[in-house]
C-alpha cells in the first residue's frame, strides 16, 4: 500500500473534486439565488423608475448649411442675414448654459415640487398637484433656502398648513395671504384634481385618524440648476448635420417634457432678441439723420424758391441746355462724391461719441466692401460680449479678451473711413479743378445761371441722402419684422414609454448571478481561510504516506466496538483492519505483529482510535493485546476499567512478572489490556533502557496482535525511542483540528524512516458532507441509532444538508 507521489500531480487541479466542494452545498446555491430574486423583484416594484425624454431641432449653421436661412433667402439681396453667424458648436454651449437653464427653471417654478408620500416611495406629482403654492413676496435669500410645508385636510375651500418641525401654521381659505418663514405666500386650489392617498396620523385626543395630505418640498434655485445642466444631454444626430437631440432623464416625465420644450422656446426668444437689438439700432440712427436731412432739403428748396422769384427765372437748362450737356458728367461726379463724403464724415462723428457697448450701424456706405464688413465683425463681436457679460462680470476673461477685440476692431474702423474720406476729398479736389475750368468757359454764362446752379446743386445732394436714407429705413424695417428663428422644432418633446433605469433584465440578471456568487464566496473564502485537514483528499496532497482509511465522527468516543456493532464507525475500522494486514504482509510468522499509534498532538483520537482497532481485531479471533505507553497522559481507563499499575511499574521494577499487570477486558475472548501505569517522573529514560526490549519479545510469543498505544510524536521523544520494535506505524490525524501545515512532520518521519512502515489514519470525519473519502460517506454502514437519528433529523437541516 506504499503511496508513491508525482509531482506533476501537485501541481494539477482536478477539476471535479473542486466542483463536488460547491456542489456539495447545491442547496444553499438555490436558497441563495431564490432570496436575491426575491430581493431584486421587490426592488424593482418600489424603486423610483426613471425616463429618457428628448426633443429634436435643427439649428443655423452657417458652416454644415442650416435649414432655417434658406427659408430667408427672399431678403438676401438686403444684406439682412449678414449681421450674426453661428455654428452647431456655439449654440449648444448656449443650449446647456446656467443662465439659460435657470431662466427655464425659474419660468415654470421647478424649484417648488408637490410630493405625494405613499406607504412604502414617494412621487412628484408636478401638475398633478392638487394646490399651487404662489409666493407674491420672498425674503432676500429665497432662492437659497431648502425647506418644506406640509398641507393637511386639503377640502373644497381650506386646507391645514405645516412647518418643517411639524407644527401647524394654521388653517386658511384658498386665495388668501399667509404670512410664512419664506415670505407670503398664497395657495391655490386646483379643482379638477384628485386628492392624494390618505395617511394616518397620530391625534392625542381621537387616535389615529385618516388625512390627506400634500409635502411641498422648496429647493434652492441654483441646486435645481445644477441637476438640469448635469443631466441635460445634447448630441448631434450626425456628423455632417445641424440637427441636435436633447435628452433628459427624469422620474416625472411631464415635468421633463415641460423643461425641454420651455428650454428651446426660451432659447429662440433670446435669438431674436439679440438679433433685433441690431435692427434697432440702425433704426435709431437713420430716423436721427432722415430728420435733420429732411430739415436741410427743406431749407435749400426754399432757397431755390426765392432764388427764381427774385431773378424771374423759370427753365434756365432748356436755354442753355445744349452747351452745358458738356458738363453734365462731371457735375454727376462732384454730387456723388460729396454724397458719400458726407455719409462717411456722418459715420465718423458717430464713431467718436459711441459707447464700446454700442453697435455700428451696418450697411450705411455702399461704395466700399471693406468698411462695410469692418462693421460686420465689429457688430458680431460686441453682441458676443454682451450676450457673455449678461452671465458674467467684467473680470471675466472671456469679457476682457472681447473688449480689446472691440478696441481693436473701433480703430480698424475709424482708420478705414478715415482713409475712405482722405480719398473722398482728394476726389473732391480733382473735380473742383475741372470745374473751375468749366467756369471759365462759363463766363460768359449769365450770372444768374452760375448762382443757380450751386443752389440746385445743394438741392440735389439734399434730395440724394434723403433717398438713400429713406431706403436704408425701410430696410431696416423689413429686417426687424423678418427676424427668424436659431432653432426650429423637429420633434417636439416626448417620453419613453417604458423607464430606462431601473433595468429589469440586468437587475434580474445580476441577482441571478450574485445569488450563485454569494455561496460560492464564502464557500471559496472558507476553504481559503481554513487550514485544518478536511477528508481524504488532503492527507494525499500533504504527505506520501498510505492512506489507511478514515473514521466517521461518533457521539459516544467512549464506546467500544463489539460484535453487534454496525456504526459507521464499526464498517470504518473492519476497513481499517483489512488494509492493516497489507502494511504487516511481511512481518515474521510465529511472532505477535507489533502495530504502534502515534500522532501529532493530544485529543486527536489516538488512543479512541488504539482501542477500537485492538477491539475490531480481537472480534476477528486473534489473541490481541493493547499496551499503554503513553506514560506521560495515559487515557486507556477511559475506554476499559484497568488496574492502577502496568508498565511504568514493571520497567521500575525489574523482579515484577509483566502478565501480572495484564487483564482482560470484559465482552471479548481474545482482547487484553496491558495499561501504562503509575505516571513515573523520567519516562524518557525507563524507555531507553533494555528492559523494554525484553517486554517487547516477551510479549510477542504470547499474543497475535500487540496495538501499543504511544505518546504524540511532536511533544515528547517518547515514540521515537521505542519506534525500532513496532512492526509498522499507524499516524492519527484528526479532521478539523490538525493544521495543514503540520502534515509536513509525518511526512518527514516517513521519508527519514524515523518510523517504521507508517500509514496514516484520517479521525472524526464529516461523512455528511462528503468528506469521509473522495465525496461520498458510509451509507452502506449506517448502524440501526443512526439510521433512526437521520430519520429524525429537523426537515430544514435536511433541506440544507445541516448536522
Amino acid at each position: 500500500m506504499e503511496n508513491k507521489f508525482d509531482n506533476n500531480d501537485d501541481n494539477n487541479i482536478n477539476i471535479r473534486e473542486e466542483l463536488e466542494k460547491y456542489l456539495v452545498h447545491w442547496r444553499w446555491f438555490i436558497l441563495s439565488v431564490i432570496v436575491t430574486l426575491v430581493l431584486a423583484v421587490i426592488y424593482l416594484r418600489y424603486s423610483e423608475k426613471t425616463y429618457k425624454i428628448n426633443t429634436t431641432i435643427i439649428v443655423k449653421d452657417e458652416k454644415r448649411g442650416g435649414g432655417i436661412a434658406s427659408e430667408m433667402a427672399a431678403f438676401s439681396d438686403l444684406g439682412l442675414l449678414s449681421g450674426g453667424k453661428s455654428n452647431v458648436e456655439n449654440e449648444t454651449q448656449i443650449l446647456q448654459s446656467r443662465s439659460l437653464a435657470e431662466r427655464t427653471v425659474r419660468n415654470l417654478a421647478l424649484n417648488i415640487a408637490y410630493i405625494n408620500e405613499g406607504r412604502v416611495v414617494k412621487s412628484n406629482m408636478y401638475k398633478n398637484s392638487p394646490i399651487t403654492f404662489n409666493f407674491v413676496e420672498r425674503v432676500y435669500d429665497f432662492d437659497n433656502i431648502r425647506y418644506t410645508f406640509y398641507v393637511n385636510n386639503i377640502s373644497t375651500d381650506t386646507y391645514t398648513l405645516v412647518n418643517e418641525e411639524k407644527q401647524e401654521i394654521g388653517t386658511f381659505k384658498y386665495n388668501d395671504t399667509v404670512e410664512t418663514l419664506l415670505g407670503k405666500l398664497i395657495v391655490t386650489k386646483n379643482a379638477d384634481k384628485p386628492l392624494p392617498t390618505l395617511v394616518k396620523v397620530k391625534d392625542n385626543d381621537e387616535g389615529d385618524k385618516a388625512v390627506t395630505e400634500v409635502t411641498v418640498e422648496i429647493f434652492p434655485i441654483q441646486k435645481v440648476v445644477d441637476n438640469y445642466v448635469k443631466n441635460l444631454q445634447i448630441a448631434p444626430t450626425d456628423k455632417f448635420s445641424s440637427v441636435l437631440d436633447l435628452s433628459l432623464l427624469d422620474a416625472t416625465p411631464s415635468k421633463a417634457i415641460d423643461y425641454l420644450n420651455t428650454l428651446v422656446n426660451l432659447y429662440n426668444d433670446a435669438a431674436i432678441a439679440d438679433k433685433r437689438f441690431i435692427s434697432e439700432k440702425t433704426s435709431e440712427f437713420i430716423e436721427s439723420r432722415l430728420n435733420l436731412i429732411t430739415e436741410e432739403l427743406g431749407d435749400v428748396e426754399k432757397t431755390v424758391e426765392g432764388y427764381k422769384s427774385r431773378n424771374n427765372i423759370t427753365d434756365i437748362p432748356t436755354e442753355l441746355g445744349l452747351y452745358l450737356q458738356n458738363t453734365n458728367v462731371y457735375e454727376k461726379q462732384i454730387i456723388e462724391n460729396e454724397t458719400e463724403l458726407k455719409v462717411v464724415t456722418s459715420m465718423i462723428e458717430f464713431l467718436k461719441k459711441s459707447q464700446p457697448d454700442e453697435l455700428i450701424p451696418g450697411n450705411i456706405i455702399s461704395s466700399d466692401a471693406s468698411s462695410n464688413s469692418l462693421i460686420n465683425q465689429y457688430n458680431n463681436i460686441v453682441l458676443d460680449r454682451n450676450r457673455i457679460s449678461t452671465s458674467s462680470t467684467a473680470k471675466n476673461p472671456a469679457v476682457i479678451k472681447l473688449d480689446n477685440q472691440i478696441a481693436a476692431m473701433k480703430a480698424s474702423v475709424m482708420e478705414s473711413l478715415v482713409r475712405l474720406q482722405n480719398s473722398l476729398k482728394i476726389t473732391q479736389k480733382e473735380l473742383s479743378e475741372k470745374e473751375s475750368e468749366l467756369r471759365n468757359r462759363l463766363a460768359q454764362v449769365p450770372r444768374q445761371e452760375r448762382e443757380f446752379r450751386i443752389i440746385d446743386r445743394q438741392q440735389k445732394v439734399k434730395e440724394a441722402i434723403y433717398l438713400y436714407l429713406f431706403q436704408k429705413r425701410e430696410e431696416t424695417a423689413i429686417a426687424l419684422a423678418a427676424t427668424d428663428l436659431n432653432a426650429k422644432v423637429i420633434d417636439l418633446a416626448k417620453s419613453s414609454d417604458k423607464p430606462v433605469s431601473p433595468k429589469k433584465a440586468i437587475i434580474l440578471l445580476a441577482a441571478l448571478i450574485m445569488g450563485g456568487l454569494i455561496p460560492f464566496a464564502i464557500i471559496y473564502l472558507r476553504s481559503l481561510l481554513d487550514t485544518k485537514v478536511k477528508s481524504r483528499i488532503d492527507i494525499e496532497n500533504g504527505t506520501n504516506l498510505p492512506f489507511l482509511g478514515d473514521i466517521p465522527h461518533s457521539d459516544d468516543n467512549s464506546k467500544i466496538v463489539d460484535i453487534s456493532s454496525r456504526t459507521s464507525t464499526a464498517e470504518a475500522l473492519r476497513i481499517i483492519r483489512t488494509n492493516l494486514e497489507f502494511m504487516l504482509s511481511n512481518t515474521q510468522e510465529g511472532k505477535a505483529k507489533m502495530i504502534f499509534l502515534t500522532s501529532t498532538f493530544p485529543k486527536e483520537g489516538k488512543t479512541f482510535t488504539s482501542v477500537n482497532t485492538a477491539a475490531t481485531i480481537a472480534l476477528s479471533g486473534k489473541k490481541t493485546l493493547l499496551i499503554g505507553l503513553d506514560l506521560r497522559n495515559p487515557r486507556l481507563d477511559d475506554y476499559i476499567m484497568l488496574p492502577t499499575q502496568g508498565v511504568s511499574d514493571y520497567l521500575l521494577r525489574k523482579e515484577e512478572d509483566i502478565n501480572k499487570f495484564i487483564v482482560k477486558v470484559d465482552g471479548y475472548d481474545n482482547f487484553y489490556a496491558l495499561p501504562a501505569g503509575t505516571i513515573p517522573p523520567n519516562p524518557a529514560e525507563l524507555l531507553m533502557g533494555n528492559r523494554i526490549g525484553e517486554l517487547f519479545e516477551e510479549l510477542k510469543d504470547q499474543y497475535d496482535y500487540i496495538i501499543v498505544d504511544t505518546a504524540p510524536i511532536s511533544l515528547v521523544t517518547d515514540t521515537l525511542l521505542i519506534a525500532k520494535y513496532a512492526d509498522t506505524f499507524i499516524y492519527v490525524a484528526r479532521a478539523n483540528y490538525l493544521d495543514k501545515r503540520m502534515l509536513k512532520l509525518p511526512n518527514d518521519l516517513h521519508k527519514e524512516g524515523k518510523l517504521t512502515n507508517m500509514s496514516i489514519i484520517l479521525n472524526d470525519t464529516n461523512t455528511t458532507k462528503g468528506y469521509g473519502g473522495y465525496g461520498y460517506g458510509y451509507g452502506y454502514g449506517y448502524g440501526y441509532g443512526q439510521e433512526n437519528e437521520a430519520k429524525n433529523r429537523p426537515w430544514w437541516k435536511k433541506i440544507l444538508n445541516k448536522d
